[in-house]
C-alpha cells in the first residue's frame, strides 16, 4: 500500500513541439492539440478519482496553461498553483529554436540523441546575439525567482537540470508530500525526466533510453521512506502511449525524404 502517491506529467504540446523546434525557455502557448491533450488528461484523472491538494508548475505559460486545463476538466479549479523556474525545461542554450530533423540531418542523429537524452552533455551555450537571448533575459518572471539573472544558465545538461531541480523537490514538493497532499506536477520532458531520475535511481546510462510524450500522467507511489514502490506507471492506453513515446523519439531522426 502506498504511503505518498503523486502525479508528474510533461505538458501538452506547444506550438513549438508541433514545429519540431528546440523550445527550452522560450515561452509557447499550447497548440490546439495541445489543449485537447491536457483536456483529456484531465478528464482520465477525473475518471479515476484522483484529487489534488497542490499543483506545482514551471514559469513557463504552456506548464501552467496544462494545469490549469487540468484542473477545470476535474471541477478543481481552487486547488492552490505554486510555479518555479526550478521545474522548467532544459535550457538548450544555442540550439533553441532550431529544428530538431534538420538539426539530425547536419550533425548526425546520434549527436541529436545525445544533445537531447544524455545525462552529463551541454549544447554550446546561449550568446547575447542570439535571436531569442533578449526574450528570455529580458522576461519579468526572472526577475521574481529565487536567483539574479545574471545566475541563470546559459546551456544545460540534464545533470544540471537534476541539480537545480533538487532543492526545490526536496525543500518545497516532499514536505507537502509528506504532509499528505496529493501533488500534482505539470512540468516539462526534461525536468520530469530529471525527477524520475533521482527518485527511481535510474543509471547515467540509461536515462538515454527514457522518452515522455506530452500530456500524458504518470503515477508515482512511495513507501513511508519515499522510495518508490515501483517503476513510474504511464496512466491511459498503453498502446496509444507507446506510439506516443515513438513519435517524441522521431523528432529527432532526418526525415525519410531527406536520407
Amino acid at each position: 500500500m502506498a504511503k505518498y502517491r503523486l502525479v508528474l506529467l510533461r505538458h501538452g504540446e506547444g506550438a513549438w513541439n508541433k514545429e519540431n523546434r528546440f523550445c527550452s525557455w522560450v515561452d509557447q502557448k499550447l497548440s490546439s492539440d495541445g489543449i485537447k491533450e491536457a483536456q483529456n488528461c484531465g478528464r482520465h484523472l477525473k475518471a479515476l478519482g484522483f484529487e489534488f491538494d497542490l499543483v506545482f508548475t514551471s514559469v513557463l505559460s504552456r506548464s501552467i496553461q496544462t494545469a490549469w486545463l487540468i484542473l477545470e476538466e476535474m471541477g478543481q479549479e481552487w486547488v492552490p498553483i505554486q510555479s518555479s523556474w526550478r521545474l522548467n525545461e532544459r535550457h538548450y542554450g544555442a540550439l533553441i529554436g532550431l529544428n530538431r530533423a534538420e538539426m539530425a540531418l547536419n550533425h548526425g542523429e546520434e549527436q541529436v540523441k545525445i544533445w537531447r537524452r544524455s545525462y552529463d552533455v551541454t549544447p554550446p551555450p546561449i550568446t547575447e546575439s542570439h535571436p531569442y537571448y533578449k526574450e528570455i533575459y529580458n522576461d519579468r518572471r526572472y526577475k521574481c525567482g529565487d536567483v539574479s539573472q545574471d545566475n541563470l544558465p546559459r546551456a544545460e545538461s540534464l545533470k544540471d537540470v537534476l541539480d537545480r531541480l533538487l532543492p526545490y523537490w526536496n525543500e518545497k514538493i516532499v514536505p507537502e508530500l509528506k504532509s499528505g497532499k496529493m501533488i500534482l506536477i505539470s512540468a516539462h520532458g526534461n525536468s520530469s525526466r530529471a525527477l524520475l531520475k533521482h527518485v527511481e535511481g535510474i543509471s547515467d546510462k540509461d536515462i538515454i533510453n527514457v522518452t515522455l510524450p506530452t500530456g500524458v500522467p504518470i503515477l508515482l507511489e512511495f513507501d513511508e521512506n519515499l522510495h518508490p514502490l515501483g517503476p513510474h506507471q504511464f496512466l491511459g492506453d498503453q498502446e496509444a502511449i507507446q506510439a506516443a513515446i515513438k513519435k517524441v523519439e522521431d523528432q529527432g531522426k532526418v526525415k525519410s525524404a531527406e536520407k
